[in-house]
């Protein structure tokens, strides 16, 4: 496609989170890296997941036994060894998620420094990468729905937070939750974090709901919220079950080209 906009500095990492599911974090997650790849920019995407639905939208092998964040995670694996190739977006390396993360959660807390243990490898295989020239441009590390310690690794090794909120009643409700985690996290182990990012989603622009907490949202989060919203759509649904992002399923329907608009909206971001 071209590259239509300047690539970031320094890296730029961010983590996708909201403790509520089903409101398209990892829907989000891998659209938009793909939206970014498109354009040219190099991005690394970690599965934090244990479900692993990042690695599957993306066509990444993960089975139990694959060797992944799990392993970076619990046994301080360096990164280089556990990476894979996006084969359907050439722009995508990917560190998977497998259902041994499952038990991470209780395995961290026996664990020193078990708040940074992603920071770590992560810190260390990105100045790698530099130093040989190799830098990524985005890390997108996709979180479980909840507030345990698999998300307080990712949003300690973040530097920016992208949160996703569905267009619906509830979307609210434990937002400020979330943000009472983040300002903790910022408090004691990550104080340059910042909720730079907040993406509407499955919008339906037929219903007054819609408009109501759309309005909610910009009020309160003013210029962190993304003009573009994700509109409902059965494409967005489908792609997974193809092992694919909807740019690679469907890139001319609705939500593609809402999630390539996303991309190019937090490239011009350029907060590095």
């Amino acid at each position: 496609m071209g590259r239509e906009f300047p690539l970031p500095d320094q890296t730029r990492v961010f983590v996708v989170a909201n403790q509520k599911g089903g409101v398209g974090k990892t829907t989000t997650t891998v659209n938009v890296a793909a939206g970014l790849a498109l354009y040219g920019a190099k991005i690394l995407v970690i599965d934090l997941d244990p479900q692993g639905n990042a690695s599957t939208a993306l066509g990444i092998d993960h089975a139990e036994g694959t060797p992944g964040v799990y392993e970076a995670v619990i046994e301080g694996e360096a990164l280089d060894n556990l990476i894979q190739p996006c084969a359907e977006h050439p722009g995508i390396q990917v560190i998977p998620a497998t259902i041994d993360l499952a038990g991470a959660e209780i395995e961290l807390v026996s664990v020193v420094a078990r708040e940074s243990r992603l920071k770590n490898v992560l810190d260390a295989y990105l100045a790698k990468t530099e130093a040989a020239g190799e830098k990524y441009d985005y890390v997108f590390i996709d979180c479980p729905p909840s507030l345990g310690l698999l998300t307080v690794n990712a949003l300690t090794a973040a530097r920016e937070v992208l949160v996703p909120i569905q267009s619906e009643y509830y979307a609210l409700e434990g937002l400020s939750q979330l943000l009472r985690h983040i300002d903790m996290v910022k408090s004691h182990l990550n104080p340059g974090l910042d909720v730079s990012t907040i993406l509407l989603t499955m919008y339906d622009a037929r219903t007054k709901l819609a408009g109501e907490v759309a309005a909610e949202v910009r009020g309160h989060f003013k210029d962190a919220v993304l003009r573009t919203a994700v509109p409902r759509s059965v494409r967005i649904s489908e792609a997974p079950s193809h092992g694919q992002t909807v740019l690679a399923y469907d890139p001319a329907s609705a939500g593609a080209l809402s999630y390539l608009e996303a991309s190019r909206e937090i490239a011009m971001r350029n907060n590095a």
